[in-house]
């Protein structure tokens, strides 16, 4: 069991470790719509669940990592990152599914729901994220 630690300075967000298991999904979710709940932007919860739940997905299966890093951060007033990072350098491209697949449609899910996405490698393999646009009202 771990524990979500804000962010001491700086950009306000959420990070929490959590083992690269399907199960992990919902810890995600909690920390994504608990984020976005004290943020006073909980109109994003459906959107921003999905999407960390695609990203938790693609970790498990597409990289051989035990564990993996959800990071959830309010980047501007008008926009919030969620993202996962794993120690995979491998970078993620969507699939072209055909119509009877049941899978390979995360990423085209992910670039559905968000205002952007993509990837940042680093050293020590990847964070995949997505961006959400606050609704002007909040």
């Amino acid at each position: 069991m771990t524990a979500a630690k804000p962010t001491a300075t700086g950009i306000p967000g959420y990070t929490e470790t959590v083992p690269c298991e399907p199960e992990s999904a919902c810890r995600a979710r909690l920390l994504v719509s608990a984020a976005l709940s004290t943020w006073g932007i909980g109109e994003l919860a459906e959107a921003g669940t999905l999407v960390v739940s695609e990203l938790i997905t693609n970790a498990v299966n597409h990289t051989r990592c035990r564990v993996v890093r959800v990071v959830i951060r309010r980047e501007t007033a008008e926009v919030v990152r969620i993202g996962v990072a794993d120690k995979c350098r491998a970078t993620p491209e969507p699939a072209d599914p055909d119509n009877d697949s049941e899978d390979g449609r995360g990423l085209l899910l992910v670039e559905s729901l968000s205002w952007r996405w993509g990837y940042d490698l680093h050293r020590w393999g990847k964070l995949v994220w997505a961006e959400l646009r606050v609704p002007a009202s909040c």
